[in-house]
């Protein structure tokens, strides 16, 4: 049995996904509907091709919810904002290898600011990009989309990608989670789970949905599922 197997899969549903107009009812909607976490992506026009929000609103959303606050930084550079990130109420802080010239010591001073660190790769990042940090790390999330819009197609080749890291952090023997962003549906999402990967983050899926319960249970139902054909199969 693999590290991935033992753990619980976790939802993150994507507030970009969300309707930015009545944010703090979104917010509590997912919530009551079973959501793990909550993914916040922050991008800032240069380093990807779209501008969302700052840590001004992680603030204002932090008293609402006790969900873990993910956040994935697509700015660059990430240094000069980790600190205000971590002040307004981040839990876990991940980056891009290529949104600053020095990734170790970004993730240093992310953990200096007491929280989790993780790393994040593009579907052109290569697996080695994370392999020198491995000992900094609480998460490597992969991309299986370009960053930058939310609604679009899962690109399968990511797959094999979520297999290598699986199988490097399980040689690692270190407790880091895997995560897998864009386009997973019920559909791709049995693809990533017996890739290895353990949490999956969910914009559209989730928050396009009427019924957002439904939406979570469908998505981490489907982990149960291929656990469960895993085993038949041991």
């Amino acid at each position: 049995m693999t590290r991935a197997a033992s753990q619980p899969v976790l939802i993150a549903p994507s507030l970009l996904a969300a309707d930015f107009t009545r944010l703090a009812e979104e917010v509590a909607a997912i919530e009551a509907a079973g959501a793990d976490w909550l993914h916040l992506d922050i991008m800032d026009g240069h380093f990807v091709p779209n501008i969302s929000f700052g840590p001004a609103i992680v603030k204002a959303l932090r008293p609402l919810t006790r969900m873990p606050f993910d956040v994935h930084l697509m700015i660059s550079p990430a240094d000069p904002y980790l600190a205000a990130f971590a002040e307004a109420g981040a839990d876990l802080i991940s980056l891009h290898p290529e949104a600053g010239p020095h990734l170790h010591r970004s993730l240093q001073t992310i953990r200096g600011l007491g929280k989790k660190a993780g790393v994040v790769l593009n579907p052109g990042t290569p697996v080695e990009a994370v392999a020198p940090v491995l000992d900094l790390l609480d998460l490597i999330l992969v991309m299986s989309v370009n960053p930058g819009f939310g609604g679009q197609s899962f690109i399968e080749s990511q797959v094999e990608k979520i297999a290598a890291l699986r199988t490097m952090i399980d040689r690692s023997g270190r407790d880091i989670r895997l995560q897998v962003d864009g386009g997973v549906t019920t559909k791709t999402a049995p693809m990533c789970i017996a890739a290895g990967a353990d949490v999956l983050v969910a914009g559209t899926a989730v928050f396009g949905a009427a019924d957002r319960a439904a939406a979570i249970t469908a998505i981490r139902g489907t982990a149960g599922a291929v656990r469960n054909s895993e085993d038949a199969w041991a």
